[in-house]
């Protein structure tokens, strides 16, 4: 006999399939508890009573499936988050990456864009950004939107500052914005080599030769099946000697791919990927 545990499951795995077959959008294997959780809350805001009279609103209704979209995207984020990372990228990727004469950079699963204006602005004080081209992308339209504008709200400032300023900034961190009453616009000048774009991790292709991918504080929300098709992605989407930076709770050593990829800063989950030289040697 099927429990009510059990059928919930597949009520759950019915609806991710809808919005799959219907949208496109496929969240099949993100992680269980954190997708019940924000259909959970949406149902609540919009006083549904189970799973199947959501799955009949959002077939139906593309504005309730528009707000459910964002309920179980990953928004969570802001400029220079989890200082030490910054400060171990300025160490030790930055001089790396002086040697190539142009740097392409893909920011995967991007958001609202702190951390990809946080690149732009240590790519600038490291005399980078002139030759640098930044793809930024997540899968939600509204979100990049966003993104791309570079408006964030003035009392988040206080907290951008102090992060710029623990990660190693070199500047005054207002020199990067202009404050507008209860808002803070991004200087222009820091959006000209960003491209913002539409790429879902779980269902898009290779974003190829890039000498560094940021995706940092998505993996978490993924099974580990999805996180391996991410890995695999990554190491064909890099350049050989290319890095790949995760989020503080995120590791690639526990993937089918652990192999590709070498430990550049461990507690900051910064990672080289090997080049032919290392394939070479493997093989001799």
């Amino acid at each position: 006999m099927i429990d009510d545990i059990e059928s919930e499951n597949i009520e759950l795995q019915l609806l991710l399939q809808a919005i799959y077959l219907k949208y496109g959008y496929d969240f099949r294997n993100y992680a269980k508890a954190s997708i019940k959780r924000r259909i959970q809350h949406r149902m609540t805001k919009d006083g549904l009573n189970n799973l199947a009279q959501m799955q009949h609103k959002l077939l139906y209704d593309i504005d309730f499936f528009e707000k459910l979209l964002l309920d179980l995207s990953i928004n969570v984020t802001e400029m220079f988050r989890d200082p030490n990372f910054y400060t171990a990228l300025r160490q030790q990727v930055i001089p790396a990456l002086r040697k190539f004469p142009h740097l392409k950079i893909w920011h995967a699963g991007c958001s609202s864009g702190e951390e990809v204006y946080s690149m732009a602005i240590i790519l600038k004080e490291e005399g980078l950004y002139d030759r640098t081209q930044i793809y930024a992308t997540d899968m939600n339209q509204v979100i990049l939107k966003k993104a791309k504008e570079g408006i964030f709200p003035i009392h988040r400032l206080k907290q951008y500052t102090s992060n710029y300023q623990k990660s190693g900034g070199k500047e005054s961190f207002s020199d990067y914005y202009s404050a507008h009453y209860d808002h803070a616009v991004i200087d222009s000048l820091l959006k000209k080599n960003i491209l913002f774009s539409d790429h879902n991790l779980a269902t898009d292709g290779v974003f190829g030769e890039m000498h560094l991918i940021m995706c940092r504080n998505v993996l978490i929300y993924f099974t580990r099946e999805l996180q391996n098709r991410v890995f695999s992605l990554f190491s064909d989407s890099l350049c050989d000697t290319g890095f790949l930076c995760l989020g503080s709770k995120e590791s690639v050593r526990f993937s089918e791919h652990s192999h590709l990829f070498e430990d550049i800063a461990k507690e900051e989950k910064i990672y080289l990927k090997h080049g032919d030289t290392f394939y070479d040697s493997l093989e001799g």
